[in-house]
């Protein structure tokens, strides 16, 4: 599993967040947690739910930066606005895998740069 942070978004959200951004950067990455939590305990019971969840979590990684995990995200819902629920669930793996890898790689640039 690759993954991509760009570290330019992160600089870019730096300087506009000013003194607010670690702690929003703390809080995006809780938000991460939670929305994959929330995709995978909508399925299948609640697909408009669970599209929602993974549009969202597709557009805060990459407000962020976490590219890798927008694609992730972005490929679930995508699965989901078709109808594919089997092949949304197995795409759930690499999801987990990405919000466990984004946030690892967020929260060392975080003590590196704050």
């Amino acid at each position: 599993m690759n993954v991509i942070i760009d570290e330019a978004c992160l600089d870019t959200m730096q300087s506009l967040l000013g003194e607010q951004f670690s702690d929003t950067l703390v809080f995006c990455i809780s938000e991460f947690e939670r929305l994959e939590r929330e995709v995978r305990e909508s399925l299948p019971v609640d697909l408009e739910a669970a599209t929602r969840n993974a549009h969202s979590l597709k557009s805060n990684a990459a407000q962020f930066g976490a590219m890798s995990l927008s694609d992730s995200a972005r490929e679930v819902e995508m699965l989901l606005l078709q109808g594919d629920v089997n092949s949304a669930k197995e795409a759930l793996g690499s999801l987990s895998q990405q919000v466990i890898g984004s946030t690892t790689k967020l929260q060392q640039w975080l003590m590196a740069n704050a």
